[in-house]
Parts: structure tokens; C-alpha cells; sequence
């Protein structure tokens, strides 16, 4: 089986693929501190739930914008399971895809490998947006060529600026709102207000002016956490994947023919 490794910069996501099956997908909280023998007993006790052992896990391949946790990820696959892991956009798992931008080495690898698998599951040319610490909208074209995007504050990014940088702002949790009024009529509301459909108006007035400038239709593709939750308030998404990173991993390694 492979382990696929997706390291963000508040969550590290780790996956089991049979074939191209996901078999079960787990989350921990970013640590670079955290030692490769930290991260095997906590899966050591998670792969014995689904009744698997370290010996099922032939092949690791890992995606990190958090260059501190390579070494310990590196350890954790060849102490534990005996297997050189692949790093997405390096050697054996070179993208091979264009990458077309001013500095192209300066891609984040979870951008690179989400072009990827939404150029393989969707044609035509995409508009791929990733709601995680930041939140992210890559253009793919037809050919699947990376073309550029933006990088935006993901939505708790900003909620945490707005209540560390005032005095009486109580903290809040994302959800979604009571009805579709934006006039709050407390603070609370108010501040969910601003921030959920605040970010909800920002997603739709940027899908607008990327479309513009596209020039051609462009299906919208979701991924991330809070994909589903804003899929339900707004019509700009075509589809959401939310494992669209993963599948994207899982894609390099039988490439490369690890798995």
C-alpha cells in the first residue's frame, strides 16, 4: 500500500491507497518538531483500527510546504517501513507538467500536485481553489499547463487577525450563518457576517475576474476543509474533491511506479 503525506502548514494529512482505492486518510496537527518515531507510534495505533500492520506500506511519497518536517518524515519511512519516500516535484516525482510563472521552483507542491489531479479528473481549463491556512486559486489550462493563481488569508487566518488585533472582539467559530441576512444584530453575527459572507463575495467577484481573464469557460474545482461548507451558500463551484492533494500524490507515486 502507499502512504501518501500531505504537509500543510497547520494540518499533516496521511493516507493509505490500495490501488488507487483510498483506503483510510488521517490528520495531525503540524509540528516540525515532531520526531519520525513521534509520528510512528501514533500510526502504528491508527494502520491496527483498520487491521494493518507497518509491512502492508510498500511506498510513501510526501507534499510539504514545511521544509522542517522532510527530515523526520524521511526517517519515519525508513526506520519504520524500510522505503526511500518520494517528494513530490523532485526526482522520480517530477510534476511533468509546465509550470508557466516568473519563478516556477517557487510553486508550492501541494499547488503543483492539485493541478495535476484536476487536469486528470476535469477538462478544459480550471479554476482550482484550496481552503487551507491560506486559500488558494491555481489556473490550469486545457493542456494542463500551470498558468498561475493567487494566494489569499485563509478564512481563519483572518478571523484570528480581526480578534488578536482588537480589544473586545470575542472569538468566534467559522460556521455558516443563521439565514442570508447581512445586517448582524449582535457582534457575534456581525463579525460572522463579515467574515463568511465577506469571504463568500471575495471567492465570487475573484472567480469573475479570473473567468474574464481566462477568456474561456472554466469549470471551478474545490478542495480543502471549508469546501463543502461554502459549497453550500454560493453556486460558484463546479465540483468539490476534497482529497484532490491526495489524489494528486497517489497519481506521482504510480508514475513513478511506487505503491
Amino acid at each position: 500500500m502507499l502512504l501518501a503525506v500531505d504537509v500543510g502548514n497547520t494540518n499533516v494529512v496521511f493516507a493509505l491507497f490500495e490501488g488507487s482505492n483510498l483506503r483510510a486518510r488521517w490528520r495531525i496537527a503540524t509540528d516540525p518538531r515532531r520526531t519520525g518515531d513521534e509520528y510512528a507510534v501514533w500510526l502504528m495505533q491508527l494502520l491496527q483500527i483498520e487491521e494493518l500492520s507497518r509491512q502492508d506500506i510498500t511506498g510513501m511519497i510526501v507534499s510539504s510546504v514545511v521544509p522542517r518536517t522532510r527530515h523526520n518524515l524521511t526517517v519515519l519511512a525508513q526506520k519504520y517501513f524500510g522505503v526511500e519516500p518520494l517528494f513530490a516535484g523532485e526526482g522520480a516525482a517530477e510534476y511533468k507538467i509546465e509550470i508557466d510563472v516568473d519563478e516556477p521552483r517557487s510553486l508550492g507542491a501541494d499547488r503543483a500536485v492539485n493541478a495535476i489531479a484536476a487536469h486528470a479528473n476535469h477538462e478544459g481549463d480550471l479554476i482550482v481553489i484550496d481552503f487551507g491556512t491560506a486559500t488558494t486559486f491555481d489556473v490550469v489550462d486545457f493542456n494542463g499547463a500551470y498558468k498561475g493563481g493567487i494566494i489569499c488569508p485563509g478564512i481563519n487566518l483572518s478571523l484570528d487577525a480581526l480578534v488578536n488585533n482588537t480589544a473586545k472582539l470575542p472569538r468566534i467559530a467559522i460556521d455558516e450563518p443563521h439565514s442570508d441576512s447581512v445586517i448582524g444584530r449582535n457582534t457575534e453575527d456581525q463579525m460572522l457576517i463579515g467574515v463568511f459572507w465577506g469571504y463568500v463575495a471575495m471567492m465570487e467577484g475573484l472567480i469573475a475576474r479570473l473567468r474574464a481573464e481566462i477568456g474561456r469557460p472554466a469549470k471551478v474545482i474545490a478542495t480543502g476543509g471549508l469546501a463543502v461548507l461554502f459549497d453550500e451558500h454560493t453556486d460558484i463551484f463546479d465540483a468539490v474533491d476534497g482529497d484532490l492533494t491526495l489524489q494528486g500524490l497517489a497519481m506521482i507515486a504510480a508514475r513513478a511506479g511506487v505503491s
